[in-house]
């Protein structure tokens, strides 16, 4: 949910007004919880398989496994209240989206369909990473919408960019390769098991290093004050949360290291989010 709150901060380089902050964050709760609902509604068949096969993963110390895991192929849910959730989540989404922008709501509904696809090309195509990617940006781009009806193209790109890098280099590759050997024997067609694990860490340094880099130009077309400063606070931010963890993780090559980076980097958009405040109260004191 900090993604939002950066991405509107960025844009407007101040607090929006309280009724915008309330009903944003109940949209932004509600939009996530829907598209993370979908997936499992969506995956349901596939994740039975998953545990009959070789059970669910352990978490581990991986923090998307904090809570439990695909709650409804473990039975704690049935697939009739899991399509409930989904919906009833879904619809305060579409209201509050109304609410905010009626833009917002094609952003929302382009999200699912993104994520439905997404779910439905694990045995087909590697390349679904790239919808991983554009569902990742889809709740930062609706936000600008919500607090501007007319953002700069600019900075949109920009922003798409830095965190559509971040989510496939940080997020996306990294949690396939911790399950790259459950998913070689349910035959999925992920970047890992694909393209093998050298050249997926390729991927994963290229990719995190653009977001790393991206990030600067979008810390300048935002309207902060001292954008130099920040934009170089938001460079160290990122290299110590992506580089340095993929770094280790060409080093060690194990599934220790790509979980290290799944951690580190889900840490990134709060972290910024951390240094935009920063920014937002020295322009109040001033």
């Amino acid at each position: 949910m900090c993604t939002p709150a950066l991405a509107a901060l960025l844009w407007l380089g101040s607090f929006p007004a309280v009724e915008v902050i309330l009903v944003g964050l109940l949209t932004t709760f509600a939009g996530y919880t829907a598209v993370y609902a979908l997936n499992d509604v969506v995956d349901y068949r596939v994740d039975r398989e998953k545990m009959a096969a070789c059970e669910l993963t352990a978490a581990g110390c991986d923090i998307d496994g904090v809570i439990v895991r695909h709650p409804m192929a473990q039975g704690l849910l049935s697939f009739r209240e899991g399509w409930v959730w989904a919906l009833l989540w879904s619809t305060v989404a579409l209201i509050g989206a109304f609410i905010l922008n009626p833009v917002c709501i094609l952003i929302f509904v382009g999200s699912c369909v993104c994520e439905a696809v997404y779910c439905r090309l694990w045995r087909v195509s590697p390349y679904r990473t790239l919808v991983s990617g554009a569902v990742k940006t889809s709740g930062a781009m609706a936000a600008v919408f919500a607090v501007d009806p007319s953002p700069a193209p600019g900075f949109l790109a920009a922003l798409f960019l830095m965190l559509f890098f971040w989510e496939i280099g940080g997020q996306n590759i990294p949690n396939d390769l911790t399950d790259i050997e459950e998913d070689r024997q349910m035959k999925a067609r992920t970047i890992p098991v694909c393209f093998g694990v050298e050249r997926s860490m390729g991927i994963v340094v290229a990719s995190l290093s653009a977001a790393v880099l991206i990030n600067p130009v979008v810390f300048q077309l935002a309207a902060l004050p001292h954008k130099g400063f920040f934009s170089l606070l938001g460079l160290v931010v990122g290299c110590c949360l992506l580089v340095w963890p993929a770094l280790r993780l060409v080093q060690g090559k194990g599934r220790d290291q790509a979980m290290a980076l799944f951690n580190r980097a889900s840490y990134y958009p709060p972290a910024l989010l951390g240094v935009v405040l920063i920014g937002l109260m020295a322009q109040q004191v001033q």
